[in-house]
């Protein structure tokens, strides 16, 4: 057979579209082509798959090779594609039979012993490759993370003979099973919220962010214990359902980290000299950035105010929708971004104006023109905005230890199954629709918000993102209307900035 068609799966932002390995041996003077918009990476992959056979004690066909990689207008990157291309070569020079090829994928780089090694983004292959019902040949470093998916047909190989061996003895074929799992994924040590003293309004801020998955915003002096409050809500949080762990996992398997355990939300803290590619993503070709990286986890910025604007300003169509498109001349890649965004700032530059230094002539400019670096439209997809005050260090001496984040993470994850069960989303993400059906008011609450919300100056976002958060308020409490005493609470957390 001098044709022969071997399956593997390209990386192009979240997906993993199919491409068709066509290799064809011809009679003619000995030579080594592939079309099908190969990358420089790609085009090297001659030299390895050559060496790799060799190695592997296969025969290298001395005819006319052509591999074609379909469908042609789609780039091609990275070695992913050695592995389906020897087995191809093998395949057409009936080294080995073919029986197996078009109910199995295969992606994996190839060293120039024959050894397979890892590659990036194998878990959308896997999700794909398992979505099309087919098994999926990988790398053994990869096979953990290829796993993930259920009802997903793993074979993790550590050398192209033993990819060969399978093919040529069906029998010996053993799908690859996780050693991992929720159970056996060790609990994260996060800090405990009994550790913050006082601070009753921020730390029930906090509850009700995680528990409807709300944007917060802390303002207060230095050594307030903002840092400190954000520092404890992933211990507060509920856990992750199983599409979360596998969105979240995609990302980062296309972004090659994989610091933190599968089952724990993501938690990003840029420094505040990041740029607005490392926070949007970008790259020639296009990778994700910290705000994708906190999908379905936490995006903590610190100091806020001494981000560059139009750094933060990036932040603004993400948080709104929950996705981004990152656009470059060669393509477009739209990545998740459904994050929980946690920021703490100073009231000013100094951080206490109530004592401002010497030189400070006019305290209240100095806050309004340091606070003037958020911009309005960014402050108004901020759900909740909550003043943090020092605690006396007096009081701080005699005051008793709080709540355990056990404890409120039960209440959270209580309130969270309520939302789920109810809308199938936590509070934040409601639709319009959603909210008149489940934040419905009676004439005497839509009268007194509407009241409050003029006096506030809040906008048309504003007056939702209050109704979402009354609406956890009284998740919170198990109540199944809303009543004047969430709106009151919720449009308390919006005060701080209104007109």
């Amino acid at each position: 057979m001098a044709l022969a068609i071997v399956k593997t799966r390209a990386r192009l932002g979240m997906n993993a579209p199919q491409v068709t390995v066509e290799v064809h041996l011809s009679n003619g003077l000995p030579a080594f082509n592939i079309v099908g918009l190969p990358d420089a990476a790609v085009r090297e992959s001659k030299e390895r798959v050559r060496s790799a056979i060799l190695n592997s004690e296969f025969d290298f066909p001395q005819r006319r090779i052509t591999i074609n990689l379909a469908p042609a207008d789609l780039p091609k990157d990275g070695g992913r594609f050695d592995l389906p291309i020897a087995i191809g070569i093998l395949a057409a020079s009936e080294q080995i039979p073919a029986a197996l090829l078009e109910s199995h994928e295969f992606v994996g780089e190839l060293a120039l012993s024959g050894e397979l090694r890892p590659i990036e983004g194998v878990l959308t292959a896997s999700i794909a490759a398992t979505q099309a019902q087919r098994g999926l040949f990988v790398p053994l470093a990869n096979g953990e993370e290829a796993a993930v998916p259920k009802a997903c047909h793993i074979v993790a190989c550590h050398h192209l003979l033993q990819v060969c061996g399978h093919l040529k003895h069906p029998a010996s074929i053993e799908h690859f099973q996780s050693q991992s799992s929720a159970a056996a994924e060790p609990e994260a040590l996060y800090p405990d919220l009994a550790d913050v003293k006082g601070q009753h309004q921020a730390k029930r801020a906090l509850e009700v962010a995680a528990a409807g998955k709300h944007n917060l915003l802390l303002m207060g002096p230095p050594g307030a214990g903002k840092s400190m409050l954000a520092a404890r809500l992933p211990g507060i949080l509920p856990p992750m359902t199983d599409t979360e762990m596998m969105e979240t996992a995609a990302i980062h398997s296309v972004s090659r980290i994989n610091q933190r355990p599968l089952f724990q939300r993501p938690i990003r803290a840029p420094h505040h000299t990041a740029s607005g590619a490392a926070l949007a993503g970008g790259g020639s070709n296009p990778k994700p950035g910290e705000i994708s990286l906190a999908h379905n986890g936490i995006l903590f910025l610190d100091e806020l105010p001494e981000f560059p604007r139009k750094v933060l300003e990036v932040l603004r169509e993400p948080l709104e929708t929950g996705e981004i498109a990152i656009s470059r001349a060669a393509q477009q890649v739209t990545y998740p971004a459904n994050f929980q965004l946690i920021a703490a700032l100073n009231p000013c530059p100094c951080g206490h104006p109530e004592q401002p230094p010497e030189g400070c002539n006019n305290p209240q400019m100095c806050c309004n023109k340091y606070q003037s670096k958020l911009s309005g439209p960014l402050l108004d997809r901020i759900d909740m905005h909550v003043q943090v005050d020092a605690v006396p260090i007096s009081e701080l001496q005699l005051m008793q230890a709080g709540e355990s984040s056990a404890c409120v993470r039960d209440r959270v994850t209580c309130a969270r199954q309520i939302q789920l069960q109810r809308q199938g989303c936590p509070n934040h993400d409601l639709s319009s629709k959603q909210l008149d059906t489940h934040c419905a008011l009676g004439k005497a609450d839509s009268s007194f918000l509407q009241t409050a919300v003029e006096r506030l100056g809040l906008s048309a976002r504003g007056y939702h993102r209050v109704l979402k958060v009354a609406r956890t308020l009284a998740d919170l409490e198990q109540a199944d209307n809303l009543t004047k005493r969430h709106l009151t609470e919720a449009l308390s957390f919006r005060a701080l900035f209104s007109a």
